[in-house]
């Protein structure tokens, strides 16, 4: 007890550089997942009319090529967490950055259009399982005193990742002069966005080699005396291992594996916490925040808008996503689940109803008056910003705090399910409804953002301040 409570004082604040910076590393690289899920998830915002230019198709089929990633999203979340308790989260971590790296080589060079699906999916199963895993590892190797903040890298990675894929995207297209079908050592301009993720791909296998195993894992597989030799590495010298590794064992051994049966018995099937949970997960989608990351090059060059500049504007709406994200983590223990929630629905609303009426103006040479224009951009970037400082963020800290001990892993399963559904919705539909009427598809998305305000009011509970057990 002695020797803990010297760790946690000036004696302790001292040796913290010896163990806390190799942390941050195995954090950073275990990030590096997060890094991908936001790299890939974007990255084909810059190929969507290439891709329809150059296999000649429509948008429902388009739309089926951009979105079917999330079909292998899905599988990749709901195998993850199995395979990593049999096999390791390092094992896991590396087939992900396989699957990364054989989707980024094999989306760059196609034979066709069906081809080109299959490596999405691929890649999506990768985006699954380091959505699932990231998060898992860095809460098992993250000291206790410093694990809301690790656990932060992973949402800051996914945000960083959707800049830089905008980054390079707008890069690509200025070396092939503007055309996304422009040739670039012998490639298509496109080709190049799609293929340049096998460099971060790479590099995430490589590191995962250079950190350790969750002492969690290390200690249900019997391996005892590694798993001492990783807490020491992560929680230093001062720490009583023997008295970790039982405390450890005992929360595994006390743990209750939750199951869908243990989800129903509401009125409507399910506990009424699991439908709070699933609709979190539905409205955070049905705003239309994918659309903004998947179809935003396409959305503006629609109005009139050059490609070059309409990837300068792709690029800039991400860089507004991390500063909402960095709002969003530094008030949502200040201010509330909540009130930052109702914040950020009620930002959206406007933003989105601006939108929608710029986009109800009748377009000149193809292009939206001036006055809209700007309205538009300026409209466009705001809501990405209010989503980022709220439901970004808020949505995944409270369906990881509001479900009771029991049910949380299956809760959160099914969550986690409805969005990667809501997901693929969304973004499956929008080329056809654009198509139809964009401004009416914004009005869609508005009135989704005005329905998420009576939801938070009536449903969703407050969780700030509240431990885990209290939950019921």
């Amino acid at each position: 007890m002695s020797t803990t409570v010297q760790a946690e004082g000036a004696e302790g604040r001292k040796a913290q550089p010896d163990h806390l910076g190799h942390v941050i590393f195995i954090t950073a690289a275990a990030a590096m997942g997060g890094f991908l899920f936001g790299y890939d998830s974007s990255v084909i915002n810059g190929a969507v009319e290439a891709i329809r230019g150059k296999y000649d198709i429509g948008s429902a089929a388009l739309a089926q090529v951009v979105a079917i990633a999330l079909i292998g999203s899905a599988i990749g979340a709901a195998t993850a967490g199995r395979i990593a308790d049999r096999i390791g989260r390092i094992r896991v971590m590396q087939i992900a950055a396989a699957l990364f790296t054989i989707s980024a080589v094999g989306s760059a060079l196609p034979f066709s259009l069906w081809d080109l699906a299959m490596w999405r999916v691929l890649g999506g199963i990768g985006i699954g399982m380091a959505s699932v895993i990231g998060p898992a590892y860095i809460a098992e190797v993250a000291p206790p005193a410093y694990r809301g903040r690790l656990a932060s890298f992973q949402q800051a990675a996914i945000v960083v990742g959707i800049a830089i894929s905008q980054l390079v995207n707008w890069g690509i297209l200025n070396f092939a002069d503007g055309d996304q079908r422009g040739k670039v050592a012998g490639l298509e301009a496109w080709q190049w966005m799609l293929g340049v993720m096998v460099i971060p791909a790479v590099l995430y296998g490589l590191l995962s080699f250079a950190i350790p195993e969750s002492p969690r894992f290390l200690i249900s597989a019997g391996r005892t005396e590694q798993a001492k030799q990783v807490l020491e590495e992560v929680e230093g010298k001062t720490v009583d291992l023997d008295v970790r590794v039982a405390e450890i064992d005992r929360a595994m051994r006390s743990e209750e594996k939750s199951t869908f049966k243990d989800l129903l018995g509401g009125r409507f099937g399910l506990l009424p916490i699991v439908w709070i949970g699933i609709g979190l997960s539905v409205f955070q989608q049905l705003v239309g925040i994918n659309v903004a990351f998947y179809y935003s090059s396409t959305l503006w060059q629609s109005v009139g808008v050059d490609p070059s500049s309409s990837f300068f504007y792709s690029f800039t709406t991400s860089i507004i996503n991390i500063l909402g994200t960095v709002i969003a983590m530094i008030f949502v223990d200040r201010v509330g689940r909540r009130p930052l929630a109702l914040i950020g629905s009620v930002g959206m609303a406007v933003s989105l109803g601006l939108v929608a009426w710029a986009f109800s103006a009748h377009l000149v040479d193809g292009k939206l008056p001036h006055a809209q224009g700007v309205l538009a951009l300026i409209a466009a970037h705001a809501f990405v910003l209010f989503f980022a400082l709220s439901w970004g963020v808020v949505v995944w800290v409270l369906l990881g705090e509001m479900f009771p001990n029991k049910i949380r892993a299956a809760a959160l399963g099914v969550a986690a399910s409805a969005q990667w559904i809501a997901n693929w919705a969304i973004t499956a539909s929008f080329p056809s409804l654009s198509e139809w009427n964009l401004s009416a598809t914004y009005v869609m998305y508005t009135a989704f953002a005005l329905l998420s305000i009576p939801f938070i009011l009536k449903w969703v509970p407050e969780t700030k301040g509240k431990a885990l057990e209290e939950m019921g």
